[in-house]
């Protein structure tokens, strides 16, 4: 057991010390070589590489004039030996420099040209800024209208809310107005009941009073 473990850890370090001084290589600057999956011109091609496109050297054994390698990616393939380097390409601080200015002057044109374009188009009195003026004008006056109906909105709310508070008032007055008139009718019948009740009072009164004075006159009468 104790063999079985040293000897993994033998092919750890192996492996490890492998990995650790593998070569890099770099493609050729005068050649875009082509990436193959096996060590052959006839396999696949996996991809084309750019000038100076660094390579991992997995094994440093040619095969058929192959050498197998890795990319940064991780992507593995073969690739032809004699069209590589192992020098890293050399950037000459001054072509970069070149370069850069070259780039900055070809944009700096470019805004120039762009920014000339656009005063042109927004000099007063071209067409765009009649579009954008005519626009603008169309604009203001749905503004206008927008503020107008809402004005208009909000008066017909407060008329619709005075005319409902009206309403409500008018019924109020109105069911006052028919307890009143209930109470009067009301009123009135008892009133004519009491007379009629009085009325016949008095003609009782008079039918036993009548007679008796009639009986007195008589009276008198004999007497003389």
């Amino acid at each position: 057991m104790k063999k079985l473990l040293c000897y993994i850890c033998m092919l750890i370090i192996s492996a490890t010390t492998t990995i650790a001084m593998a070569d890099i290589v770099y493609v050729n600057d005068a050649q875009n070589l082509s990436l193959y999956d096996a060590a052959s011109s006839h396999s696949n091609v996996i991809k084309v590489l750019a000038t100076d496109t660094a390579l991992t050297v997995l094994d440093k054994k040619p095969k058929n004039g192959f050498i197998n390698v890795q990319l940064t990616d991780g992507t593995e393939g073969f690739i032809k030996a004699r069209f590589t380097k192992a020098e890293p390409p050399e950037i000459d601080p001054k072509d970069s420099t070149s370069k850069e200015m070259s780039i900055l002057q070809s944009n700096n044109v470019t805004l120039r040209a762009e920014l000339s374009a656009l005063k042109e188009t927004l000099t007063p009195g071209t067409t765009l800024e009649k579009s954008l003026a005519i626009e603008r004008d169309k604009l203001t006056r749905e503004l206008n209208e927008l503020k107008k109906t809402m004005a208009s909105s909000s008066q017909l709310r407060n008329e619709r809310d005075e005319l409902q508070e009206r309403v409500v008032n008018v019924e109020r007055d109105l069911q006052q107005y028919k307890l009143e008139n209930q109470a009067l009718k009301d009123t009135a019948s008892q009133d004519w009941f009491l007379y009629g009740g009085l009325l016949s009072l008095f003609g009782v009164l008079l039918g036993f009073i009548l007679p008796k004075l009639g009986w007195r006159r008589k009276n008198s009468w004999d007497s003389f």
